[in-house]
């Protein structure tokens, strides 16, 4: 089982908020998720970002790949240094090379 975290939204109508979750990728974008890892609030001035750095972690560790947005707010909230440094260099190596090698699969569809 491929896992992504992604964001989930939440929310009235053109008032989203976004729940961070681990979801396996075959799952529609607000369906079923197997954790919730954080929250984010665009609207608040300023956005308003909590992770849960350990889950996170956790899960950057087995496996689960971030979509852009959510890697933009792992690095914000500071999750992402922790993982590097849990992780060591490698990590941005495998993460770089697996989304090549995504976007090079959609581009050859």
């Amino acid at each position: 089982m491929a896992v992504k975290l992604r964001l989930m939204r939440m929310g009235k109508k053109k008032q989203p908020t976004y729940r961070v979750v681990a979801a396996d990728s075959r799952s529609p974008r607000d369906g079923r998720f197997i954790e919730i890892v954080g929250t984010y609030e665009p609207r608040r001035e300023p956005s308003a970002v909590e992770i849960d750095t350990a889950k996170v972690v956790r899960w950057l560790s087995d496996g689960a790949q971030p979509t852009e947005t959510v890697q933009k707010l792992l690095q914000i909230s500071g999750a992402w240094d922790e993982f590097l440094a849990v992780a060591g260099p490698a990590a941005t190596t495998r993460a770089a090379t697996s989304r090549a090698a995504a976007n090079a699969a959609a581009g050859t569809r």
